[in-house]
């Protein structure tokens, strides 16, 4: 009788733990199997995800005006 409850426990422990870790880890676990999902996915493409058309720099700098002298110091 021992023997049962002292694996009955052991399993308890271990179902325990398991959730313990899926609550304390899940962001950083969604994140991976999310990029496992799309790496075994044969019909993604990471292009369709991204526009590959925008620009490096979203916000250039704006010109400066003639109206609006640069002072040097």
């Amino acid at each position: 009788m021992g023997a049962l409850t002292t694996a009955l426990i052991a399993i308890a422990g271990v179902i325990l733990g398991w959730i313990t870790i899926e609550m304390a880890c899940k962001p950083c676990l969604e994140k991976g199997r999310e990029a496992i999902d799309q790496n075994l996915n044969p019909d993604y493409d990471p292009d369709e995800q991204h526009n590959i058309r925008t620009p490096l720099n979203p916000n250039p700098p704006q010109e400066s005006d003639s109206s609006n002298p640069i002072k040097i110091v």
